[in-house]
């Protein structure tokens, strides 16, 4: 008897699990679980505007620089354009912003990333054929299907090395990159077309046609990376 309550006084002040702890512990986890997979859709959410944000300011400088938009009346083109810009400004007012966590090696394969890319767009007015090119062997670097050019070796081994957000933002910034000197193909086309037409006016709209998509190249992925 003397014993047991000995025992008894031994185990006061002890921790004891019980089972009611243990389901509240359970239900806790399960409440965590399904919180992140609220917190990863946000954040898909959250890319899909961003997204979708890039794609609207793209379309819109299309359409104010279409082929279309310079075959009608000035008054026309100018009621147009009140519109294009009236858009532009309320999709700029959308800021959406996903933060990619990076430990330091993802961090610096993504500043290496970059810096090439950079490097590449800089030569745009210089060798655009080249750039062109250049671009095509990086992307092919990024791209999960048969590649069907050269790939930039170096450049694919730099981008598996950054978290895979930046791998799908790098990939995208290129798609638009290409999109855009496509563009320049065309109005360098035009611009060709236009210097032989008597129409002083046609060949300075072709001018500002091939010096804005130029210029769209370089600043049309800002704040992309």
């Amino acid at each position: 008897m003397a014993q047991a309550t000995i025992n008894a006084k031994a185990n006061e002040g002890r921790f004891c699990r019980s089972s009611s702890m243990a389901d509240r512990s359970s239900r806790l986890l399960e409440s965590l679980a399904q919180l992140e997979l609220r917190v990863e859709a946000l954040r898909e959410a959250a890319s899909a505007i961003e997204q979708e944000k890039e794609i609207l300011l793209e379309m819109i400088h299309s359409i104010q620089n279409s082929q279309d938009m310079r075959q009608i009346s000035d008054g026309e083109r100018k009621e147009l354009n009140l519109t294009a810009n009236r858009l532009m400004r309320r999709t700029l007012t959308v800021e959406v912003s996903v933060e990619t966590i990076r430990n330091p090696q993802q961090q610096e394969s993504l500043k290496q990333a970059t810096r090439i890319i950079d490097d590449v767009v800089n030569k745009f007015l210089d060798d655009l054929e080249n750039a062109k090119s250049h671009l095509m062997s990086l992307y092919s670097a990024c791209s999960s299907e048969v590649p069907l050019g050269p790939v930039d070796q170096k450049f694919q081994s730099i981008v598996i090395g950054c978290a895979l957000e930046d791998q799908e933002k790098i990939k995208r910034r290129l798609e638009t990159l290409l999109r855009n000197i496509e563009n320049s193909d065309k109005a360098i086309k035009l611009l060709e077309h236009s210097k032989g037409a008597s129409s002083k006016k046609l060949q300075q709209n072709a001018e500002n046609r091939f010096n804005y998509v130029l210029r769209n190249c370089i600043t049309s992925d800002e704040g992309a990376l």
